[in-house]
């Protein structure tokens, strides 16, 4: 592909973007390429591929969590990105196409207000400008309660993070999402003096908005909890944006000229996981919270999924010391690829058998020195989303993966079948061992499955285009990681994605 598809200026802003123009060029190229599909051999399922935990062994693994963290081991990582606007998407559809007037949607929404956490602001803001909530509902005018709600001139909800949308409830007061996850942080990754460490990643846009609502809560928290909390904050890297490309696959460029890049979906988010220095990170959605009255359940498993990863953490690391050391005879060997099979659902080449001692040491050692992580899944009740599923790799051997629609043949049966049997579904709740067995930290990127991107189709000043978006964080960015199922129960799984699921009873006071 010729480097004249670029001009100097171009090149300009590859370099203050720190993105080679080589991988520019590669990446146009991708959008040209067959992309690879995975091939689904079959669902993980309960005792095929899927742990359940007893209960006799539930207080267990959380006292190994608790030691782990005490130690000051534990990080909560929550990509918070994401704008509110897609919550509130149908309520922004009747605010600027005045869809409420002459129906009843405009009444029930009136109904529905005061079971919202944010109810008692917008009262607030309604009253501060001389407005009254059940008058303006008589009156008919709907459209101005959605602007109070959605717009800068009430509670502005429509341009803030997800992360800053009131959630729960609390008498007199209410939580913000990002409240909750630092209640959370509390819980399960204090150290022994207290600190509780919390990663959280951001858009730029929203920044200072996140910055300021964290200065203005924590101290309340801190005291209230008895903790002192070690938060950071990054936003996605300019660097892991992707150029697009126009129906002829070449640059799409804006109307002034200029190549436009999109962010390169939470597959980018790799490198900020990278980056943090942590040891074992916990891993979950900035809307996948509940309030005080049922984090038991949330906590315990969250012990349960630390501990189960402590645990198998420090086998693996006995095995690569003596694999390591060259120790290990045909009975040590053959323990080692037990364990791997049983406990990590790894599989071996067909002729393994036929291996020297040294190869087979080598193999072993490869596939254990990895970044390892443990992954709650749930039972599947048709939520959208991804899966635990079995996955045919290269030499006859398979893989644990968590695996999105787009990653297979969907013009194949047999994998539209295999995909429908599905038992469970990823709730995106993950703990991360990310350091080696000699305490270094692995380099994550060197573990991505790289044809794991997705092409989505999008539009840019009313014309189509083509974004590339990175192998997703959890599923082709952790490709290459050793990778274990454990059954969590439903009930820690409840996500907001419209604003009418914070009406479920799970999110009620």
């Amino acid at each position: 592909m010729s480097k004249d598809l670029f001009t100097d200026e171009d090149r300009t802003v590859f370099e203050q973007r720190g993105i080679t123009e080589d991988a520019v060029i590669a990446q146009v190229r991708l959008f040209t390429e067959e992309r690879r599909t995975l091939t689904l051999n079959r669902p993980c399922r309960v005792s095929d591929g899927i742990a359940v935990i007893g209960d006799s062994d539930i207080d267990g693994l959380a006292a190994l969590h608790d030691g782990a963290a005490a130690e000051g081991r534990m990080t909560k990582f929550v990509p918070a990105s994401g704008a509110a606007s897609r919550m509130f998407r149908d309520w922004y559809g009747y605010y600027t196409t005045e869809g409420f007037d002459g129906s009843g949607e405009g009444a029930a929404l009136v109904r529905d207000l005061p079971g919202y956490a944010f109810y008692r602001d917008l009262t607030a803001v309604l009253s501060r400008d001389g407005e009254d909530l059940q008058d303006l509902s008589r009156r008919g005018r709907y459209r101005t309660i959605l602007e109070y709600i959605l717009t800068d001139r009430g509670l502005n909800y429509v341009h803030l993070p997800k992360a800053l949308i009131a959630f729960h409830a609390y008498g007199d007061h209410a939580r913000t999402a990002l409240e909750e996850h630092l209640v959370e942080a509390a819980s399960y990754v204090r150290d022994a003096s207290g600190r509780a460490a919390m990663h959280v990643t951001l858009s730029a846009e929203h920044q200072r908005g996140v910055e300021a609502h964290i200065e203005r809560v924590r101290k309340e928290y801190e005291g209230t909890l008895g903790v002192t909390f070690d938060i950071s904050l990054s936003l996605q890297h300019p660097s892991t944006d992707t150029i697009a490309v126009d129906g002829d696959n070449r640059p799409f460029r804006d109307a002034s000229g200029r190549l436009v890049f999109r962010p390169g979906g939470h597959g980018a988010l790799l490198k900020n996981l990278g980056e943090i220095g942590g040891d074992i990170i916990f891993v979950k959605n900035i809307d996948n919270v509940v309030p005080d009255r049922m984090k038991d359940e949330t906590i315990r498993y969250k012990k349960v999924l630390g501990g189960y990863l402590v645990a198998l953490q420090g086998e693996v690391f006995r095995c690569l010391r003596m694999l390591e050391q060259g120790a290990g005879d045909e009975k040590g060997l053959t323990e080692t690829t037990r364990f791997a099979g049983e406990k990590l659902s790894l599989t071996v080449p067909a002729d393994f058998h036929r291996f020297s001692p040294g190869a087979q040491r080598d193999f072993l050692f490869d596939r254990l020195n990895r970044p390892l992580r443990v992954c709650g899944v749930v039972k599947n009740e048709g939520e959208p989303g991804g899966g635990p599923f079995w996955v045919d790799e290269e030499g006859g051997m398979q893989s644990l993966q968590i695996v999105e629609s787009v990653q297979i043949d969907r013009e194949s049966e047999a994998q539209r079948d295999i995909w429908r049997s599905a038992t469970h579904f990823n709730p995106v709740d993950l703990v991360c061992g990310v350091r080696d067995f000699r305490g270094e930290p692995f380099d994550l990127g060197h573990f991505v499955d790289r044809e794991g991107y997705i092409v989505a189709e999008k539009s840019f000043e009313g014309r189509g285009l083509r974004a590339l978006e990175h192998p997703g964080l959890w599923n082709g960015a952790m490709a290459r990681w050793n990778t274990v199922f454990v059954e969590v129960p439903l009930a820690t799984f409840n996500p907001v994605k419209t604003i009418d699921d914070l009406l479920r009873r799970e999110h009620r006071e």
